[in-house]
Order: C-alpha cells, then structure tokens, then sequence
C-alpha cells in the first residue's frame, strides 16, 4: 500500500501590501481539498488537511459510451474509503458525498482522454479522486464568490466532462468540457472574480514570470488571475474587459473583471468560460473541478431554498430510451418533497427519474419543478437533442436563450431577452411565449452564420405585469421540419 502525504494543493496566503505583486509575496499555508490519481486495484494511505488519515482503494472504473459518438456520457467509479466501499459517479453535477467518515468525488477518469484533450486534467492514472474531512467545506468560506452576477442555471450550462454536442457536423473527435461554461447575456451579465487575486493575463499581456511552465494561454478575450492558493483562473470569451483589470495589479473578490460575450473560439454562444488550473498529483497542470465550489458559494452567498437540477444534457437517436433525472436537486431543509415533470408531449410525470422514448428528431426542454415540504420549489430543464435514426452529421436545431436582469425582477421592469440559433439554414425566425399570456413575439437570429457577429443574436423586450413563476418558451423550425426549444424560468417578486 502506497502512503499519500496528501497532494493537498498548496493555498498560498497573498500579501497586498501594494498595487502590484509577485510570486514573492506570496507564502504557502495549508488547503482544503486533497488530490489522488489511483490506477484500478491501487491502495493509499491519505493524509488530509487536518492531518487526519484515510484508506483509500480505487476498485473498479465502469464508463458508458453512446453510439453515435462513443462519447463517454457517464463515468462511474467504485472506492473503498476506510473500509466502507461506495460508487460515485464523476463530475457532470455531482457533488461530493461521505463515505468512510470522509468527503470524497470523483472529478475525470481515464477514459475521457481516449478520444478527448489529455492536456486538460493532466490525469496519467485511471481516475482522479478528492478528499475532504466529514465537517470540513469543500472551499474556505469568504474565500470565493460565483463568478457572475445573475441567479443559478439563469440558462445553459456546459460543465465538467460533458460531451459538447455541437458544431458544424457530428464529429468522431470529442470535446469534454473542462472547466464550466455559464451561459449569460452578451454585454449586460457582469463577470466578477471569484477570489483575491493577483492579475496575472489580460489579453496578449502577460505579468512576467507567468509566460513559462504556467497554464497561462494569452488571447484578445482571456484575463487569467492566481489566487492564495497557487490557483489560476481563466475567464474567456469576455465582451469587455475592465479598464481597471491590468497585469500585476492585485484585486479583490467580486471586482468587476468585465461583461459576459461571446470572443474567442466560443462557438457563438455568450458565455464565461470560467476554470481553475492548479498542479495535480501527475505534476502536470490540471483542471481542479469547480462546481463544488461555485455551489457551496452561491448557496452560502444567496441562500436559495431550493436548486432543481435536470442536467447535463443529453444526445440521443430517436426510438432510444431517455432517462430525465432530477436526483441532483438539492432542498436546504432536508430532502426533496416532490418532483414534477411537464415533457414537451404535454404529458406530466412525478419523481426523480423518468423516462421517456422521442419519436421525432428535434431539441427538447422538459421542464422538472422541485419542491420542499414547506412548498418552496425551483426550476431547471432538461436538454435533450434527438437525431434521426439514419442522420450521421448533422445536429438537430439548437437554440440559446438568455434575460437580463435575472434576479430581483418587479412588476412593470422591462427584461431583455436575446436568442440564437445554431444548426439550422441561416437566419431565421424564432417565436417567444412569454407564459404570461400575452401574444407570442417573432425575431430573427442570424442562425450563427458568423459566430463572432455583434448583432447575432434577436433581441427583445418584455414586461410582466404581475409577480409569479413565469416559464418562457422560444423556438425555431428549421427548414425541413426539425424544431428546436429552449425555456428559462423568469421568477417576478411580489
């Protein structure tokens, strides 16, 4: 049995003692999270951050692949940790959970580098495995923000380990996303940084002593910072960067860095591609999983009674079974009370899993509610994309919905709603149902025919006159009859 002395990634304590900083101010304290690479049948002995122990042993890897891409679209492993053995399914949405008296996740196995970027995790082994004590929080608290300002799952989401399916064609070669891509509205959502920081990239400048053996890649859009724990965080495809954000400038948590867009190599869909780098047990530099981290701080932050979960998305062939899940979902006062589903056949169903067989190709948004025993509830939806039996390239019609402003919404403020669409025939016209019974409104997206063009996407204005629960509804059909939908959840205060 090998003996970990815990690779317990190294937080260094920052000294802002100016406007400008180096490595050399910096000094190493210890961390949270402890980081293992294990092969299949391997045993170790970890030491965590508190100096406690644990045994650990790797016993299984089991990934599932689809027919259309062999992507892996689920990876589960098996562990034993202080002789309990539990399985624990990677990344994709998944928290950590106990087993063994300690706090365990799974963030990317072997197999997402078989026809993925090895480069990304920098994993050499079949399965990289964190640790944490029972009572201990996965991130110091007060050390860490959500890095944008707008409500959780505001609209689409792209995180560790998912397949991106999209593109031109359906293509062999996959991309695992590393990293989280959440989605907002160009040029309106703000980007914040997540932690105190030294500003180490912005654009093609880079701080000196950071060119070199860093994960530091320099572009138009990029602004990379390093935190107190040797951490390096990149935020890409930024509309704007602040004036204010300059290389060797030491900044606080939740300064402005600049506004969500869609620059670089994003695909023509606004986002923040936000992702931590930091050495792994490999030595190389590797993805540190963030949503475990980005959920403890909205949480802690924003206090939401409930979050509805119905990710990740999912790609399929018709006839195919489906499975909706919901089982992610999270109540603060104990346990889910009831799972509601609405499916885009107008059937409904209840509990945390469904299934559900589509007879058209298209893109689909079924809509789960998740409520708690005092009635409070949240919405997510799940994105399903079905292909036609014999289609081998081409996706079906994909549309990304964004509103602006998200949170604190009152009767009569007017809300931006912005649309385009991807995988269709050129421009086009989608329809919104705003769910509050007024009449439907057309716009016409330029259906991504230039991904970086300022004026890609529809925009439109609504106002709603009462507070509630509002579900909105745009979609397109593409010339031959394939439709596609997306929906977000509009919530107007009282």
């Amino acid at each position: 049995m090998r003996r970990f002395h815990s690779f317990c990634l190294p937080i260094l304590v920052a000294l802002w003692i100016g406007p400008t900083a180096t490595a050399e101010d910096f000094e190493p304290t210890p961390a949270l999270v402890c980081v293992v690479d294990l092969e299949i049948g391997e045993a170790a002995t970890v030491e965590l951050c508190d100096g406690t122990t644990a045994e650990l042993k790797l016993t299984s890897v089991r990934e599932e692949r689809d027919e259309i891409r062999n992507a892996v679209r689920r990876s589960v492993v098996t562990v034993e940790v202080n002789g309990e053995e539990a399985t624990i399914e990677t990344g994709m949405y998944n928290l950590p959970r106990t087993v063994g008296g300690v706090q365990i996740d799974c963030t990317v196995t072997a197999g997402y580098n078989e026809n993925g970027t090895p480069a990304f995790w920098g994993l050499d082994k079949d399965a990289r495995l964190r640790l944490w004590p029972a009572d201990s929080p996965w991130i110091r608290p007060g050390s860490f923000c959500y890095p944008v300002r707008q409500k959780w799952f505001a609209t689409m989401t792209w995180f560790d380990n998912e397949p991106v399916d999209g593109g031109a064609t359906i293509l062999p070669k996959i991309y695992y996303h590393a990293g989280l891509d959440i989605g907002g509205s160009e040029g309106l959502t703000e980007v914040i940084a997540a932690t105190d920081a030294l500003v180490v990239s912005v654009g093609e400048e880079v701080l000196d002593g950071h060119a070199e053996d860093t994960p530091v890649s320099r572009r138009y859009d990029v602004v990379y910072l390093m935190d107190e724990r040797g951490w390096y965080y990149r935020y890409s495809h930024l509309h704007t960067i602040d004036e204010a954000i300059k290389p060797g400038r030491t900044i606080e948590q939740g300064t402005l860095i600049g506004l969500v867009g869609k620059e670089g190599a994003s695909g023509g869909w606004t986002h923040l591609h936000f992702e931590i780098k930091s050495r792994q047990p490999s030595g190389k530099w590797g993805t540190q999983a963030g949503y475990a981290f980005i959920w403890q701080a909205y949480v802690a932050e924003f206090e939401p009674d409930v979050i509805a979960v119905a990710r990740p998305q999912q790609f399929v062939r018709v006839g195919e079974v489906v499975t909706l899940e919901g089982s992610l979902s999270w109540c603060r006062s104990g346990d889910v009370a009831r799972y509601e589903w609405t499916l885009g056949d107008g059937s409904t169903a209840e509990g945390a899993k469904v299934e559900r067989v589509y007879d058209q190709p298209g893109t689909y948004s079924e809509i789960l509610r998740v409520s708690d025993a005092e009635g409070n509830s949240a919405y997510d939806f799940a994105f399903v994309q079905v292909i036609a039996r014999d289609e081998t390239e081409r996706y079906a019609p994909r549309l990304h919905a964004v509103y602006h402003p998200t949170m604190e919404i009152r009767p009569g403020d007017p809300v931006t709603f912005k649309v385009r669409s991807f995988n269709v025939d050129g421009p086009g016209e989608e329809t919104w149902n705003f769910g509050d019974g007024s009449e439907p409104v057309s716009v016409r997206s330029d259906g991504n025919s230039e991904p970086r063009a300022a004026d890609g996407y529809a925009v439109t204005t609504h106002v709603f006159e009462a507070p509630g629960d509002y579900l909105v509804t745009v979609e397109r059909v593409r010339a031959d009859g394939v439709r596609g939908i997306a929906r977000l959840h509009v919530r107007v205060e009282e």
